[in-house]
């Protein structure tokens, strides 16, 4: 997908990756981005469009998808991880993470499909993990939302093949954020992971693994299944 001069809308775009997804598609030229968050006044990045959106609430959605019925192109980067293990951690909790992580993208990407179709078809990137291919111990719930993230993925891009929208599933290890402070393991920067990711979209591409950590963890797809946990 050719990134100048679309119209970006990205989910959760105060901090993190989403606030770098931001920054890096105003810089290679895009003509509008949609910066979302639950509080906009929390956006902060120049030349963004601030935008009020929860993606786990209905009514936010649909009014997101008529403020922007120009976008061309989705981020779903909105998402959080609970550390919670399956069995003995907090089930609402884990419910929680479940229906941010896995019903939240699918209820935006519901919303906005319709509206990529009426712009030429456009473009999804979806931010994954690593994690959706193995159990991290203790933050098993993540693992789980992911791996079903990474499926709903696949099913967007087929159930989307008709209307031409290319459809690209972006997984990593740990990036350098605030949501991975505390892991005391090899992380990349959000600025190269977001690089890494643009760089595929406008290659056409429909997945990338950004780093070591995600690589091993694919590979890892193809041993028994006692070789998919960390």
């Amino acid at each position: 997908m050719r990134i100048e001069n679309s119209t970006a809308l990205v989910t959760g775009a105060n901090r993190g990756l989403g606030r770098e997804f931001t920054r890096q598609l105003l810089v290679r030229g895009a003509r509008r981005v949609y910066a979302t968050a639950r509080d906009p006044r929390s956006i902060d990045v120049d030349g963004a469009v601030p935008l009020e959106l929860d993606i786990t609430d209905a009514a936010s959605v649909d009014a997101a998808v008529r403020a922007a019925p120009d976008v061309d192109l989705l981020v779903n980067n909105a998402g959080i991880a609970t550390l919670q293990p399956v069995l003995t951690g907090d089930l609402d909790t884990i419910r929680r993470e479940v229906e941010t992580n896995v019903f939240g993208t699918l209820q935006v990407t519901r919303g906005f499909a319709p509206t990529l179709g009426r712009n030429g078809g456009g473009g999804i990137v979806t931010v994954l993990s690593a994690a959706s291919w193995y159990a991290v111990p203790g933050n098993a719930a993540y693992s789980v939302s992911k791996a079903a993230a990474w499926n709903l993925n696949n099913a967007f891009r087929v159930e989307l093949a008709k209307q031409h929208t290319q459809v690209l599933g972006a997984h990593v290890g740990l990036v350098d954020t605030d949501m991975s402070a505390g892991w005391d393991f090899p992380k990349i920067s959000a600025e190269e992971f977001v690089t890494t990711v643009l760089d595929g979209l406008a290659a056409g591409e429909i997945e990338v693994v950004a780093d070591d950590f995600a690589r091993r963890a694919k590979a890892s797809l193809s041993g028994p299944p006692t070789t998919l946990s960390l």
